[in-house]
C-alpha cells in the first residue's frame, strides 16, 4: 500500500496523497484492491436473507439459479493476487523477514485486533445480561466470519520470503508445483477418502493465487486471454462432471464446498478471474489516471480494512433495528423483499460509513510508528519472534472465525482442522501475536 499507508499516518488530505503517487506506481492493483472488497462486501449485505422471524439465511439457498452469479461475484482470488504483486515488491524493498511482516501486517493487525477486542467486550455484556440469544446470538457468530481471509492473508505474508525465492528460480514452474499440489489433494480427497487431508488446500489453493501476483510482477502474465479461458474450461469441467458444487461461495448445509476446504474448482475460477482482470488492465490504468478517480481509490484505500471488518455489524445492525421497531421484513426473495433491497443496502452503508469513522484511525499507524518503521528497515528484526508472533496471530484469527464471540464465558469450542479451539484461546492467540510481530520488527 506504499505511498498511501505512509503518508496517511501523518495525516495528508487524500488531495495531497493524490498528487504525490510516483508515476511508477500501478494504480490499477489499487482499484483492483479496492473494487474487489466492495464486491465482497456487497454480495454479503446481498446474500443476507433474514426472515420475519429473525433467522438468517442465505439468498443463494433461498433461490438456487442464483448461484451462477458467484463465477463472476466471487472475486476474493484478485484480492488475493493483488496482494501476491504487493507483497513481492514490498519484500524485494525490505527483505529483512521480521521488518517486512511488520510493515505489511501493521495495517491489517492493529484494526483487526480493535475489532476483535471491541467484538469480545460486547459479547461479554450481551452474555452477563443474558440477551445472547435470537438474531444477537446470530449476530456474535456471525461477524466473526470474514476473520478467515485474515487469517488466510496472514498466512500469504509469512510464506511470502520462501515462495518468492521460489518463484525467483521456478518462475511458472513454482506456481504449477503449487497447482499439482491442489489437485492431488483433491484426488487424495475424493478418489480415496483421505481424512483431513483437504484442509491443505486452504494453502495450496490460495498461495497459488497469491503466487500469480509474484508473475505479475515481474511481467511474466503475457497471455491473460489463455489464463482465462483455461481457467473458465477447467472450472466448467470440473463442476459438470466432477464433484464440485455450482456455487463458487460456501453454502449451508451442503456436503462438499468450493470454498472450505477450497477446491481445484475454485483454483480455476481464480485462474479465470485473474486473466480476466488483466485483459482489463489497459482500460483500467486508463481509468484511474484520471485525477477524480484516483482520489477515489486513495481515499478508499485508506479505510478499506476497516469497512471490510465492521460491514457485517452494520448489515446485522440494520437488520435488528429493523426488528427491535417491530417493523415485520418480508419473506427472503419475496417481489417486497427485492423492492427493499435498495433501502437495505443504503442503510447500511451508512451504518458502515459511521463505523469506519469511529475506527479508521486504528488502520493508520501513528507518526511514531511510521517513524520507527521507517528508522527499522535498516535493521533485521528478530525473524525468530516474527515467526511465532505471526503463527499466533494466524490460528487466533483463524480460531475466531470458526468459534465466533458467543459463549466467551463457557470457553465455547470449534474444530479447527482437527483440533478444538476456544474463543478466548483464539481471541488470546490473536492478541499475543500481534503484539510479538509489532515486537519484533522494532527490535
Amino acid at each position: 500500500m506504499g505511498i498511501i499507508a505512509s503518508r496517511a499516518s501523518h495525516g495528508s488530505s487524500v488531495r495531497e496523497l493524490a498528487a504525490a503517487t510516483p508515476a511508477s506506481r500501478d494504480r490499477y492493483v489499487d482499484l483492483l484492491r479496492v473494487a474487489s472488497l466492495t464486491v465482497v462486501v456487497l454480495g454479503h449485505w446481498l446474500m443476507a436473507a433474514v426472515t420475519p422471524d429473525g433467522e438468517v439465511g442465505n439468498l443463494l439457498a433461498v433461490v438456487p439459479g442464483l448461484q451462477i452469479l458467484t463465477w463472476a461475484l466471487q472475486v476474493m482470488p484478485v484480492f488475493f493476487f493483488v496482494g501476491g504483486f504487493s507483497h513481492a515488491l514490498a519484500h524485494r524493498s525490505r527483505p529483512q523477514y521480521a521488518v517486512f511482516l511488520r510493515a505489511r501486517l501493521q495495517r491489517l493487525l492493529r484494526p483487526t485486533m480493535v475489532f476483535i477486542g471491541t467484538w469480545s467486550a460486547l459479547a461479554l455484556a450481551v452474555q452477563l445480561l443474558g440477551a445472547d440469544d435470537g438474531l444477537t446470538g446470530v449476530a456474535l457468530r456471525l461477524v466473526a466470519q470474514p476473520l478467515w481471509f485474515i487469517g488466510i492473508y496472514l498466512a500469504m505474508v509469512a510464506f511470502t520470503p520462501p515462495l518468492l525465492r521460489l518463484h525467483g528460480r521456478w518462475g511458472w514452474g513454482a506456481f504449477a508445483a503449487l497447482v499439482a499440489g491442489a489437485a492431488l489433494v483433491d484426488v487424495l480427497r475424493f478418489a480415496a477418502g483421505v481424512p483431513y487431508v483437504a484442509f491443505l488446500n486452504f494453502g495450496l489453493v490460495w498461495l497459488a493465487i497469491h503466487q500469480l501476483g509474484f508473475l505479475r510482477a515481474d511481467g511474466l502474465i503475457r497471455r491473460p486471454g489463455l489464463l482465462a479461458a483455461v481457467g473458465l474450461v477447467g472450472a466448467g469441467l470440473l463442476v459438470g462432471f466432477g464433484p464440485y458444487p455450482l456455487s463458487m461461495v460456501g453454502m449451508p448445509g451442503e456436503k462438499v464446498s468450493n470454498m472450505a476446504p477450497p477446491t481445484l474448482a475454485l483454483l480455476c475460477h481464480g485462474l479465470w478471474l485473474v486473466g480476466a482482470v488483466e485483459l482489463l488492465k489497459r482500460p483500467g490504468a486508463r481509468f484511474t489516471a484520471r485525477a477524480r478517480v484516483w482520489r477515489a481509490v486513495v481515499a478508499a484505500n485508506g479505510v478499506a480494512m476497516t469497512a471490510f471488518l465492521w460491514h457485517l455489524t452494520a448489515m446485522l445492525g440494520v437488520y435488528g433495528t429493523l426488528l427491535a421497531l417491530g417493523i415485520r421484513l418480508p419473506q427472503p426473495a419475496s417481489a417486497a423483499w427485492w423492492a427493499q433491497v435498495p433501502v437495505r443496502l443504503a442503510a447500511a452503508a451508512a451504518l458502515t460509513a459511521l463505523l469506519v469513522t469511529l475506527f479508521r484511525r486504528f488502520e493508520q499507524p501513528p507518526a511514531a510508528a511510521a517513524a520507527r518503521a521507517g528508522a527499522s528497515g535498516s535493521g533485521g528484526g528478530n525473524r525468530h519472534l516474527a515467526a511465532l508472533g505471526i503463527t499466533l496471530a494466524l490460528f487466533g484469527v483463524l480460531g475466531l472465525s470458526m468459534t465466533g464471540f458467543g459463549g466467551l464465558l463457557e470457553g465455547h469450542t470449534a474444530t479447527l482442522v482437527a483440533v478444538q479451539v476456544s474463543a478466548p484461546a483464539a481471541v488470546a492467540m490473536g492478541l499475543a501475536g500481534w503484539f510479538l510481530v509489532e515486537r519484533a520488527g522494532r527490535s
